[in-house]
């Protein structure tokens, strides 16, 4: 039986019902207004039950560590297939050849074009030697520089591709400077606009306005961004410079230097469609020697960068004068430098224009 007294005037007074099926529990205070707690259903406070543990983010992890690794394997494997598409070509000339402590590669870009049928000449020559301890140098040789080709008497460099190819001109470059060419790498006109267009353009810092009708170019001065018709355009423009061709090979180490940075930058290196473009023009836009193996194109392709970086210097040959005439003696000294890894030690020996201070 209930209770005997009043109702609960709060409406409670049925939980303390005797009636089957009706709870006994009575509240904690007799008479309060507090309705009773949210109580679990039955069952589910068992004793000895642990809290659920948090979960630890190991899922997180484990697919930050599938992205890395992915993108690891997409950074080798670009180059790997793009380095399929490359052109081998003999650059080993016959003979004896010299031995240094240093590692010089020859860069020659060609007047080519895709309709010639004639091998063209080589509109750049660029050695860029590193190793022996000192700093990468890139050394511009002028085209028009007179030297000794060999089977076929004193003449313009630039010819010894014509005459003779790739090897020809390794030979020349040899017996002219005592050094030892390891690598060799050839770019035409049009894998150079191609490769500066995959870049999405390069930038260029012309001192002064330029205008030439012969490279079709009409630049202003000051620093700016160009596609590769204006970057091809800059580097073979001679005629609007009072130094001409040494000029010009200035503009060409501005243009290769600028060419690196823009292909080691984030922008290019972390789009994986931008590198993959990048890294398969290329490809397709250069030649290499046949004995030029992938680890050391790209051990090349770092010190390019860093010969035109802070890293490094960028010299012209040493001239007597603006007719590209060689100054033996200065150059003798300098290539021995090169050679012996002592390019530490070039001071004065290295200037932008080759000529003396």
């Amino acid at each position: 039986m209930p209770p005997s007294g009043p109702k609960d005037p709060d409406g409670y007074d049925w939980l303390y019902d005797d009636q089957p099926g009706r709870s006994s529990a009575r509240p904690a205070a007799s008479g309060s207004s507090i309705p009773p707690p949210n109580l679990p259903p039955p069952g589910s406070g068992k004793r000895g039950a642990k809290p659920p543990k948090e979960r630890k983010p190991r899922g997180r992890l484990r697919l930050l560590w599938l992205v890395l690794v992915a993108w690891i394997v997409f950074l080798v494997l670009v180059p790997v297939v793009a380095w399929s598409k490359i052109t081998k070509v003999d650059a080993t000339p016959d003979g004896e050849r010299p031995q240094d402590e240093t590692t010089t590669w020859v860069l020659a870009g060609t007047d080519k074009r895709p309709k010639d049928k004639s091998r063209g000449r080589t509109d750049t020559i660029l050695l860029l030697t590193y190793g022996g301890g000192g700093p990468s140098v890139l050394t511009s040789i002028p085209r028009d520089s007179i030297v000794d080709i060999p089977g076929n008497g004193r003449t313009k460099i630039n010819a010894a591709y014509a005459f003779g190819g790739p090897p020809l001109l390794v030979e020349t470059i040899e017996s002219e400077t005592g050094l030892g060419v390891d690598g060799y790498v050839e770019i035409g006109f049009t894998g150079l606009e191609d490769v500066v267009d995959a870049l999405g353009g390069i930038e260029v810092c012309p001192k002064d306005d330029i205008k030439d009708k012969d490279a079709k170019l009409n630049i202003k001065e000051g620093c700016q961004e160009v596609d590769g018709k204006t970057a091809l355009a800059y580097s073979r423009s001679r005629k609007a410079f009072a130094s001409g061709d040494i000029a010009r090979g200035q503009n060409q180490r501005e243009v290769i230097g600028a060419i690196g940075d823009a292909a080691l930058s984030p922008s290019t290196v972390l789009n994986p469609w931008k590198f993959t473009r990048v890294a398969t023009t290329t490809a397709e836009s250069l030649a290499v020697g046949d004995d030029v193996s992938m680890f050391s194109f790209g051990r090349f392709a770092w010190k390019l960068g860093k010969a035109m970086g802070g890293d490094g210097r960028s010299c012209t040959v040493p001239i007597a004068d603006m007719s590209v005439q060689w100054d033996r003696e200065r150059a003798v000294e300098y290539f021995k430098h090169l050679k012996d890894g002592t390019t530490d030690e070039l001071g004065d020996l290295c200037t932008p224009d080759g000529l003396r201070k």
